[in-house]
């Protein structure tokens, strides 16, 4: 099948609330800018129930429609939507290239990189089934919810630990679970969850069924690796810190990143390795993984690619 080829000025790649937000900053500012959505469209945020620590939205909002609101902007403005994703790229020369589905070959002046990251799971069907009404994978995001109750979350990291110190403000009790005898967080988390009076820690303890009523969660089965003792524990929300995967496998060996994945940007910018490619949202940001502050991230990268598509266009003589 022969490739198509077209010429863009700015180039998004992924849909989340970095990537409309770039397209809105980049649409307003006249770069036309062309979208590809990925597999899913919206992002990790359309596979959210209730968002409620978004600005601007008083009583909350559902994320699927929320990532229609931001779609529906970006469209207001003129960007171009496209549901695809991008399979290659090449940014050793400039235009850089990008190809879609295998087929469609695109050079652009500018790229805006927004592909996000994919929390792990544990991969246990009760996990998906229940994923949304008790399970989830962002303590901060939806921790109010279990404001008085009891709760379980899997992890031995710093995230996990973070995250079990952060419910325990709102939660009744934390039960973290640890596969091992032992933390892979730093002592000093390790000593701010076991200083924490409310946050329970079962060693040796693997995740075996989340069990519910059909509708939301009510416990967890977990297996002693050591003794080999089953258990329930009674729970109404159950959280999983095992860490997130940045999606960039299509930039390895064209882009820096870090031994995670994650993209590397200049400090106090979206700035990559290379002229013409920003990086914004999660993709780049393995610290606060929030909507608002991926929204913001996208605001900048748009800026950064005007600022630069101007520089090029009228050069500063020395």
């Amino acid at each position: 099948m022969s490739q198509e080829n077209e010429h863009v000025q700015c180039l998004i790649i992924g849909s989340g609330p970095a990537g409309y937000t770039a397209a809105i900053y980049a649409a307003r500012a006249d770069l036309k800018p062309i979208m590809y959505t990925g597999m899913q469209a919206g992002g990790q945020l359309t596979q959210t129930t209730d968002v409620e620590n978004f600005p601007g939205y008083p009583q909350g909002i559902m994320g699927p429609e929320m990532m229609e609101d931001f779609r529906k902007q970006a469209e207001r403005f003129g960007t171009d939507i496209r549901f695809g994703y991008v399979s290659s790229v090449d940014f050793s020369s400039a235009p850089h290239k990008v190809v879609v589905d295998e087929i469609k070959t695109i050079t652009a002046d500018t790229v805006i990189i927004a592909t996000g990251a994919t929390a792990k799971w544990l991969g246990l069907p009760s996990e998906q089934q229940y994923n949304g009404f008790g399970v989830s994978a962002c303590a901060v995001c939806d921790g109010f919810f279990f404001k008085g109750q009891d709760v379980a979350i899997v992890g031995a990291g710093d995230t996990a630990a973070e995250e079990a110190t952060y419910l325990a403000k709102l939660c009744k009790t934390v039960h973290l679970l640890v596969r091992r005898d032992e933390f892979r967080a730093s002592k000093a988390m390790v000593s701010r969850v076991l200083a924490t009076p409310n946050i329970v820690v079962h060693y040796n303890t693997e995740t075996q069924e989340i069990l519910g009523n059909g509708k939301n969660v009510t416990a967890v089965k977990v297996l002693n690796n050591k003794t080999g003792v089953e258990s329930d524990i009674a729970v109404e929300g159950f959280f999983v810190a095992i860490g997130h995967k940045p999606n960039t496998d299509i930039f390895k060996g064209q882009l820096d990143m870090d031994e995670t994945g994650y993209l590397a940007t200049k400090p106090g910018s979206t700035l990559t390795n290379i002229e013409g490619v920003f990086a914004c949202g999660d993709v780049q940001d393995m610290y606060y993984r929030q909507a608002v502050t991926a929204a913001g991230s996208g605001c900048m990268a748009a800026l950064d690619a005007e600022r630069y598509l101007g520089a090029k266009e009228h050069p500063v003589e020395a």
